[in-house]
């Protein structure tokens, strides 16, 4: 059976995780989990343990270990921590040795896509057999490279053989706010659902909830879903990010969110392509004051 099916039985952590739940992953009961599942539940606490940024810990406790699972996890705490070379290392070293490993194809596709190495990260991905986690993040990685027929591709293709999978759905979902129109709505019953339920709440959710909201136009519902987000974790990257857009979109002052997203996350992708797009339009307008001066 496969054990992230519906009846199998790390369905629950599984989707704690995907869900952004972290607290409840790494509070999850794993005693009770069958011998050839205690690893890959262990691998999904440590990840769970990084994303509450408890990388240095993590990478502490899996030093000197000789599982592929447990070495990949190393490398992303290494990626987490500012050390590419020494990630990227590890990381190119299972992916020719264990290339057959779910969690090295997950994880170390992770990566691989975050240090820019797209292609090299769907090569890995690619030879994933049945594993919805590595459809997800190539859907992901497709979205970023602007191949929304690629994605659209994946996600059908997954909707085949994994039916109402929550994976399938955030997928599917991920890839309509991309295409736009009617898909938007689609998208928000999928996050609002989540969002909005005590057992799957999370700043996540919410965060996506508020995402198809300010797609659809609806500004004040979704500032009130921010408002929630940053009520939970006044230091979310993504929620603040998303209030700072909700504040230009609005017409209004973006300084104070410009600010606490600098102090929250430093090297956000929306500082990034915010300080690009100010560096192109001071290129420009240099090459226009010299053909006025001139």
């Amino acid at each position: 059976m496969d054990p992230y099916s519906a009846e199998g039985e790390l369905i629950n952590i599984y989707n704690h995780f995907h869900q952004g739940q972290y607290d409840q992953v790494v509070d999850f009961d794993t005693s009770a989990f069958s011998a050839e599942n205690a690893l890959p539940a262990r691998a999904l606490v440590l990840r769970a343990r990084i994303a509450l940024g408890q990388a240095e810990d993590v990478l502490a406790e899996v030093k000197g270990e000789s599982e592929s699972d447990l070495e990949i996890i190393g490398a992303f705490a290494e990626y987490t921590l500012g050390n590419t070379d020494v990630a990227l290392e590890t990381v190119e070293k299972l992916a020719s040795s264990a290339a057959d490993n779910v969690t090295v194809q997950v994880v170390g596709g992770t990566v691989l896509q975050a240090a820019g190495k797209s292609e090299a990260a769907l090569a890995l991905l690619s030879q994933h057999q049945g594993s919805l986690e590595a459809v997800a993040l190539i859907v992901q990685i497709h979205l970023q490279q602007n191949r929304t027929d690629l994605a659209l591709k994946e996600v059908v293709s997954a909707r085949s053989w994994a039916q109402d999978s929550l994976l399938v759905n955030l997928a599917e979902s991920w890839v309509g706010l991309r295409v736009g129109g009617e898909k938007y709505q689609q998208a928000f019953y999928v996050f609002e659902e989540l969002a909005q339920a005590p057992a799957t709440a999370s700043i996540r959710s919410l965060v996506s909830q508020a995402v198809c909201e300010l797609h659809l136009g609806r500004l004040e519902e979704a500032q009130a879903a921010l408002e929630e987000a940053l009520s939970k974790d006044g230091q979310n990257a993504d929620a603040i990010a998303n209030m700072l857009v909700l504040q230009v979109v609005s017409g209004r002052d973006d300084s104070q969110y410009v600010e606490l997203l600098k102090k929250a996350d430093p090297k956000h992708q929306l500082l990034v392509d915010m300080e690009e797009k100010s560096a192109l339009f001071d290129q420009a307008a240099m090459r226009y004051t010299a053909k006025v001066s001139s």
